[in-house]
């Protein structure tokens, strides 16, 4: 349903709010372009909705400020709280609002994967959690914390980092065995159900269990000496001593055998630092820290319980309580949820004395830690971004600094799987949300600056097009692939906002190829520069000689980064379509294996080669495949070894 709020006085817009329901749902401010600038959830949307327009809420500045930049409401009513609480958050990951608090790059934690229905599993980094029957850990809050698990992991389980298809019949194992990082299944020294026990103890071990593989281990070594396997027992003992080691320096908070999380948040303006720690079995088992933002103008408890959502939502480890600083409105709501998806009990509680309270305030004392060094980190960098782009200004002589740079630069291999990018820099920093990428189509063979012209002729129609319309067609904003995808709307800020410099990747020559494509537009009021990597030589127009900054300048820097931040992009995304091109050529010449197959083949066995080499038993093994499906399989692959290889 819609509303729209008048431009003058309180009493018509107590008109047009009175016909709100008073039921549980959930509400999208909007602003003047119609730009969702808030969604909030209500037990009652008439209360709720009305509360925004009344001098009691309009005491608070922030409130007040939000409230003033609406012109316009959806509602969508909802049978219950919980349902409004799912919507909620469901609706701000579609939008992000600017005005509602969330995760910072929260579509990009990474996680721990291991696929126990393999016969010898591997640790996989990963960034998309799937129903794929796999364990999943995490969100962690960085790479590099997952990095720092897994090597952690590598050093206390023996399990196979390496991609080879495992028959137990190799020669000889790598040097990973001899120095007691890996049990060696591929020269038979243990078989599936050895190998699933190390990946079982790593997998309690991560759950925060160290406790009982410590005792798994011990009678495993006690039993390899009945057994005269003293070699083995000797392995077994060092294991244990590591794991004893770490397990040791885990903090003891609490006596009991308890599961928490305990969670606070430190606030500053529009950011806040969200601090988490894991307590498991008496003991500190983990930690992560995050960013959010958006949360100036709401409560911290409605953080909280955004924080809650946004992080449980994708996490495998729910705890049997949550411990945080305060009280939250739908505490009812989100254990109900957090129960269902844990698949028993799970209770919210805000402690005020006691064991729990200590703890809540050590974890709120470490939140306001890691806000303030977030902030004097931030404070360093833009003294530093703010010189940067200052020298920039001077040396390109712009009219302002440019507080937004796109940077262009295409990839191909001998012209084929042709790919550009452009990547976006706003005061300094990437803002990777609003990266493009561009299938070169057409453009034939080997040609930087036909591909350059290409991409850039498509990038600046939008604006041109945006600008006219105020709005995006849809044929044009769905020409592309996921670099271009199909939102119409104006507001989609990597194709409407106008750069203050584009920067090119590439010398003289591919800045006059720009040069034509901006005639071409009749674009005159937007900078263009290019920089080239030899001898960083940096071009504008109308200028015969490049401009060189000093080797130590920061505007140089930046403009290095820029630049090399476009090169990864294209390039990482030329290699993807390379990738999915070669693997195409191979497996889908075989009939009958379609995407899903093709995918479960390529897991299990790598490639072709090492399928070729595998039994009927082996394929078999591969859920959707019997043994008479497998036979068909390497019948085909005979038929099929010289053209593939051909290829």
């Amino acid at each position: 349903m819609r509303n729209k709020f008048p431009q003058n006085g309180n009493k018509k817009l107590q008109h047009l709010l009175n016909p709100l329901p008073k039921a549980p749902g959930i509400y999208l401010m909007k602003d003047s372009s119609g730009g969702i600038i808030y969604i909030g959830k209500a037990r009652n949307l008439y209360n709720r909705v009305n509360s925004y327009f009344t001098n009691s809420y309009n005491r608070e500045p922030k409130i007040k400020a939000m409230a003033a930049k609406v012109s316009d409401f959806d509602y969508i009513v909802t049978e219950t709280e919980s349902e409004a609480l799912l919507l909620e958050n469901l609706m701000i990951k579609k939008h992000s609002p600017v005005y509602n608090s969330r995760l910072k790059d929260d579509k990009t934690y990474p996680y721990i994967k291991i696929d126990t229905s393999e016969s010898f599993p591997q640790l996989y980094f990963t960034r998309a959690v799937k129903p794929d029957g796999a364990r999943y850990f995490g969100p962690f809050a960085s790479a590099l914390s997952v990095r720092r698990t897994m090597d952690l992991l590598k050093k206390l389980f023996p399990y196979r980092s390496c991609t080879k298809h495992i028959t137990g019949t190799d020669e000889r194992a790598c040097l990973e065995f001899h120095i007691k990082r890996c049990v060696a299944p591929c020269i038979g020294k243990v078989d599936s159900t050895e190998y699933h026990e190390v990946i079982n103890q790593m997998i309690q071990f991560l759950e925060g269990d160290s406790e009982h593989v410590i005792q798994s281990l011990e009678s495993q070594m006690l039993q390899a000496s009945l057994d005269l396997r003293f070699e083995q027992a000797a392995i077994i003992r060092d294991q244990l001593r590591a794991i004893k080691s770490v397990s040791e320096n885990q903090k003891v908070v609490t006596g009991k055998k308890t599961e928490s999380d305990v969670i606070a948040i430190a606030f500053d303006r529009n950011d806040a630092s969200a601090e988490l720690f894991q307590i498991r079995h008496g003991k500190i088992s983990g930690r992560e820290h995050f960013r959010m933002e958006g949360v100036e103008i709401e409560e911290p408890g409605s953080v909280i319980e955004r924080f809650i959502q946004q992080y449980y939502e994708s996490t495998t480890s729910i705890p049997s309580e949550l411990l945080i600083q305060q009280e939250v409105e739908y505490k009812e709501v989100l254990e109900s949820w957090l129960s269902e998806k844990r698949g028993s009990s799970v209770k919210i509680l805000s402690p005020r004395r006691g064991v729990k309270s200590k703890l809540v305030q050590m974890v709120a004392n470490n939140a306001r830690e890691g806000l303030e060094h977030q902030r004097l980190k931030w404070l360093g960098e833009s003294d530093k971004v703010l010189r940067a782009l200052n020298e920039i200004s001077v040396a390109l002589s712009l009219e302002e600094i440019p507080n937004r740079i796109e940077c262009y630069d295409v990839s191909n291999t001998q012209g084929t799987n042709s790919v550009g990018s452009m990547v976006v820099f706003e005061r300094g920093r990437p803002k990777s949300s609003q990266y493009r990428r561009f299938k070169i189509k057409e453009v034939d063979g080997p040609d930087d600056y036909a591909s350059m012209q290409e991409m850039l002729r498509r990038r600046f129609k939008r604006i041109r097009l945006i600008v006219d319309h105020n709005a995006l067609p849809s044929d044009l904003a769905n020409q592309d692939s996921l670099s271009e995808t199909p939102n119409t709307f104006a507001r989609n800020d990597s194709w409407s906002n106008t750069p203050d410099l584009v920067l090119i990747d590439g010398g003289k020559g591919h800045l006059n190829a720009v040069q034509e494509v901006f005639l071409e537009l009749g674009i005159s009021n937007i900078p263009l520069a290019s920089i080239a990597k030899q001898r960083e030589e940096i071009f504008v127009p109308h200028m015969p000689e490049p401009i060189f900054l000093d080797r130590t300048s920061q505007g140089l820097f930046l403009l290095q980064r820029i630049r090399d931040e476009a090169h990864r992009f294209a390039i990482t995304y030329h290699r993807q379509r390379r990738s999915k091109a070669l693997t195409k050529s191979d497996l889908d010449l075989i009939p009958g294996i379609g995407p899903k197959r093709k995918k479960l083949l390529l897991r299990k066995f790598g490639n072709l080669s090492n399928l070729r080499k595998a039994t009927t038993q082996q394929i078999a093994e591969i859920r959707g495949f019997t043994e008479t499906s497998s036979n068909r399989l390497l019948e085909i692959l005979g038929g099929f070894t010289e053209n593939i290889n051909q290829k």
